[in-house]
């Protein structure tokens, strides 16, 4: 079968037009934001006067980067449904807005490492701050980067003289303009760069489905194929599978996405930025609406792309081992052989939206960690301009290690980025997965069991995490004790984790005495006052009740139509 669309290669003078526009509406934006940055409240969240509205597609923009992109395109192809649990999330985001997000915007804190200190010690803070850090340069810094340098080596290869240069061509400059407009304008031009970046996003991943389903023959005949390989596709597996089980799934889910939308600063310090309690909440609501559709526009493309792979109509590279399409080259490979020409230029630009909203995003977030919970707690009382000042050194040091880490994630191999970054969120998230919840719902929890909840948790994750690196390059003996722990599933370790973590806290707390009440006032659900009460059911009406059940009812529609769409 032939495409009924030409294949092109490279971009044509309308491509490169449309994607300079997107630049110029960037720097625009920029510009106009560097010019409001005078203290630290500007340059780290936006003067705490950002909408609704743009807090919900900031949030939005800052999940979906160019390796969720690419990376969920590539599990559609490889594993169908089953990473759609992790896009279904939004139900999590409504948790953000209705129950940790009261808290967290009454506090008036400017990062999650502060919120633990106000709620717990100054030892738990260090010990959030330093862990998010290492975290968010070599993961999400490193597979953003290295996704969206993929996508330069499918869709220039000859642009800068061969393919390994479009990829280094393509993952210095995104790395070095997000960092310029993310120093330069704060956490204002992250956001409102996102609110267009959002849109240019959908649109073009919109298209990238409706090509793909008119190539292929419709829906019905994607239905039809991916019912011919059921166990392949198929949102629920047995328990016998050995990657996804649907226990697995259930458990280790909802912790990764609690940790991922409720805790971290990546995103929450969005909802922080808000102009008032009833603008953070709606954002997150905003957000959650939002985040139900990459399931459509970025899993449905990587089945249809298996699909016209199947058939002929495009081919997908195969890994290197030869065990089977690479995953990671499917939605490059649609842009490139699908879209015509002007379209595919808009497609890369909203590539392009994904990597620096990702990309700046975390560098902004970087720099508010090291600024409020390490520079300003070793040099207290600092002027507001050094503190900004010490903002925009410190989010230029994130960007230099991220392209220090760029050959080395290079090095890294081949397909699976999207699943290898769920699999170290699952060991990551456990410990302040169960410090957040037990702090917030449980007054007897104190600095004592939090700490050691953090440190052991953490310790626990990494050296499962290391076991597993060891076990790839060095095999362990078949029967050992380590042999039997790299083969243990992520999934079911999450939940582990999460058990031995809440264990830890609780034990720990109960050999310390309890927290006094002025230090948690305001901070738990029990020790809120009259007037707290008061003042968060007055931050909501009935069109936040109804905008809740939509994104639920989303939810719950997605969820009973792809249970049973094979059958």
């Amino acid at each position: 079968m032939e495409p009924s669309i030409p294949v092109h290669t490279g971009l044509a003078t309308l491509d490169w037009i449309l994607i300079g526009v997107y630049f110029v509406v960037i720097v625009a934006i920029v510009y106009w934001s560097s010019r409001k940055v005078n203290t630290s409240s500007d340059y780290f969240l936006a003067g705490r006067h950002v909408g609704g509205f743009v807090v919900g597609a900031s949030l939005f923009a800052s999940n979906i980067g160019s390796e969720h992109i690419v990376g969920l395109a590539g599990n559609g192809a490889v594993s169908g449904m089953a990473m759609a649990h992790w896009e279904l999330h939004a139900w999590v985001m409504v948790l953000l807005g209705w129950v940790f997000v009261p808290f967290y915007y009454k506090s008036g804190v400017f990062t999650m490492p502060e919120f633990l200190e106000r709620r717990f010690s100054s030892g738990t803070r260090w010990v959030l701050s330093i862990v998010s850090l290492i975290a968010y340069v070599f993961t999400k810094v490193s597979v953003t980067v290295y996704a969206g340098a993929l996508v330069f080596k499918t869709l220039l290869p000859d642009t800068f003289g061969s393919p390994d240069n479009a990829f280094w061509v393509g993952a210095f400059t995104t790395v070095v303009l997000t960092g310029i407009y993310t120093i330069f304008g704060g956490l204002r031009a992250v956001v409102y760069t996102e609110v267009a970046q959002t849109s240019l996003l959908l649109l073009g991943s919109v298209f990238i489905t409706f090509y793909g389903l008119r190539e292929l023959g419709g829906w019905g005949e994607l239905q039809a194929m991916a019912a011919q390989n059921k166990e392949a596709f198929a949102l629920w597996r047995p328990l016998s599978d050995p990657d996804f089980p649907w226990l697995g799934i259930l458990i280790a889910s909802p912790v990764i996405g609690i940790w991922y939308w409720c805790t971290d600063q990546y995103i929450v310090q969005r909802t922080l930025a808000a102009k008032d309690l009833t603008n953070a909440r709606r954002g997150a609501i905003w957000g959650g609406f939002l985040k139900v559709w990459p399931v459509m526009i970025f899993l449905v493309p990587g089945m249809i792309g298996w699909a016209l792979h199947q058939k002929g109509v495009i081919h997908i590279p195969a890994k290197a081992d030869g065990s089977g399409i690479d995953g990671d080259m499917v939605f490059p490979t649609l842009v490139a052989n699908l879209l015509p020409l002007g379209l595919r230029g808009l497609v890369v630009g909203g590539l392009l939206s994904a990597l620096m909203s990702s990309l700046a995003s975390l560098f902004n977030s970087c720099a508010t960690l090291f600024t409020v919970d390490i520079y300003e707690k070793l040099r207290p009382n600092r002027p507001e301009k050094e503190l900004v000042a010490v903002g925009r050194i410190a989010t230029g040091a994130v960007v230099l290690v991220g392209i220090i880490w760029i050959p080395i994630m290079h090095a890294m191999a081949g397909g699976g980025i999207y699943k290898y970054l769920q699999t170290v969120q699952g060991y990551l998230a456990p410990p302040i997965t169960a410090v957040f919840r037990l702090g917030l719902f449980w007054k007897r929890v104190n600095a004592r069991g939090a700490f050691w909840g953090l440190v052991l948790g953490f310790v626990l994750g990494m050296a499962k995490l290391g076991i597993e690196a060891v076990h790839a390059s060095h095999p362990f003996a078949d029967g050992s004790l380590f042999a039997g722990v790299a083969a243990f599933p992520f999934l079911y370790y999450s939940g582990v984790l999460l058990l031995l973590s809440t264990v830890i806290v609780i034990a720990f707390s109960l050999l310390a005495p309890a927290p006094a009440e002025e230090q948690i006032r305001g901070l738990t659900y029990g020790s809120l006052t009259e007037e707290d009460r008061r003042e968060i059911r007055a931050s909501w009406n009935a069109a936040d009740v109804i905008l809740t059940v939509i994104v639920l009812g989303l939810v719950v529609g997605f969820y009973l139509y792809f249970s049973f769409w094979l059958d």
